[in-house]
């Protein structure tokens, strides 16, 4: 992937950031509106978020 394309890799809407990370529709926002996914933005009336971001959060969290 190239640069362009990796700055471009967005996660659009609650279900698609949802299935990423392994969590259904509720879990998901309930994690967005709780602040547990800081990297999770709301953009008019959807929701987006970095793929390598939130992967990275995740990751991080393994980790600890």
């Amino acid at each position: 992937m190239d640069k362009k394309n990796e700055a471009l890799d967005l996660v659009w809407g609650i279900d698609e950031i949802g299935k990423l990370i392994g969590r259904n529709f509720q879990q998901t926002y309930h994690m967005i509106r709780s602040g547990h996914l800081p990297m999770v933005k709301q953009v008019g009336e959807r929701y987006v978020a970095s793929r390598r971001k939130l992967i990275a959060f995740f990751m991080e969290e393994d980790a600890a």
